[in-house]
């Protein structure tokens, strides 16, 4: 009867609204692809360090060795999950080197487990750091992986951050605190007003349709009365090389130009983008992105 009655306490525990286990998330990123089984290992490492964690994946399709894409994928998907949750991100061209490898504890109090190769420049930027921590593989390393030296993925940043989400180790527990100013950023243009003109950078592609989007927020062209219907004048360049330079209407979706017209709108993260309506700008105007992209837009009279 009491075995009973502990069962029922138990239940009516679990069904009751904040009474539920909360799980700690795990968040992956990797420039791994999906067609071996380097996700899996990691994820098996996870599940062996604790099998209540829920285990997610940001993407396993960043290009390879491409660190500033994995910068803004964190900064991309970040804002949405909650406080606590553990992002592993690895793009460690450097691996098995002397980089270092780290935990970035942000200000909405997420963890950032990485190789400290620029990967954390934007969500440093973005969410703020409280502290970082150099992760000590004395303690935090896989039994038996000391003598690999390539898949710190699986062996470190794995099985740390399946630690520290699972409450095995404490933040404290991941190693000695480092300076914050230490934090290897890669150099890009921010969004800033310039005379009559707004500059900025193309972080990223719109991969699936080859829309460009800008780093240039809709706060920035509001401050330069920017509006719907307006006409733009948008320069491209890469490495200081003019690339492409054009025209467009600003509009808030694509069903307002004709099909095979190009366009000037705000992206789902509210960042001035520009497409061409069922087409491929990028393909079209050999428009790329990463740190060396860089824009200029400027209103114009129609």
């Amino acid at each position: 009867m009491i075995q009973k009655a502990i069962c029922l306490l138990f239940i009516t525990a679990l069904l009751l609204p904040g009474c539920e286990s909360k799980k700690a998330a795990v968040v992956f990123q990797t420039d791994f692809g999906l067609k071996d089984g380097a996700v899996s290992a990691m994820k098996g490492v996870a599940i062996e360090v604790s099998d209540e964690l829920n285990l997610f994946d940001l993407t396993h399709e960043i290009p390879a060795f491409n660190i500033w894409e994995a910068a803004f994928r964190l900064q991309q998907t970040a804002p949405y999950w909650p406080t606590g949750t553990v992002f592993v991100s690895v793009v460690d061209p450097g691996v098995g080197t002397e980089r270092r490898s780290i935990v970035l504890k942000s200000r909405r109090g997420q963890y950032f487990v990485s190789p400290d190769n620029g990967t954390l420049t934007l969500i440093a930027e973005s969410a703020g750091i409280e502290s970082i921590r150099e992760i000590d593989e004395n303690l935090n390393r896989r039994a038996g992986s000391g003598d690999s030296y390539t898949f710190y993925g699986r062996d470190v940043y794995a099985y740390t951050g399946a630690r520290l989400a699972a409450g095995v180790i404490s933040y404290e527990q991941v190693g000695r605190l480092i300076s914050n100013d230490s934090l290897v950023k890669i150099a890009y243009q921010k969004s800033v007003i310039q005379n009559d003109s707004i500059l900025g950078n193309i972080p990223v592609l719109d991969i699936q349709y080859g829309n460009v989007w800008t780093n240039i927020p809709d706060s920035l062209l509001k401050r330069r009365n920017i509006k719907a219907g307006d006409s733009l004048r948008i320069a491209v360049y890469h490495n200081k090389v003019l690339v492409h330079s054009a025209d467009y209407r600003f509009v808030h979706t694509f069903g307002e130009v004709s099909r095979g017209q190009s366009m000037a709108y705000l992206n789902s993260l509210l960042n001035l983008s520009i497409a061409i309506n069922e087409g491929n700008f990028s393909d079209s105007f050999a428009v790329k992105s990463g740190p060396g992209w860089r824009v200029v837009a400027w209103k114009v009279s129609r």
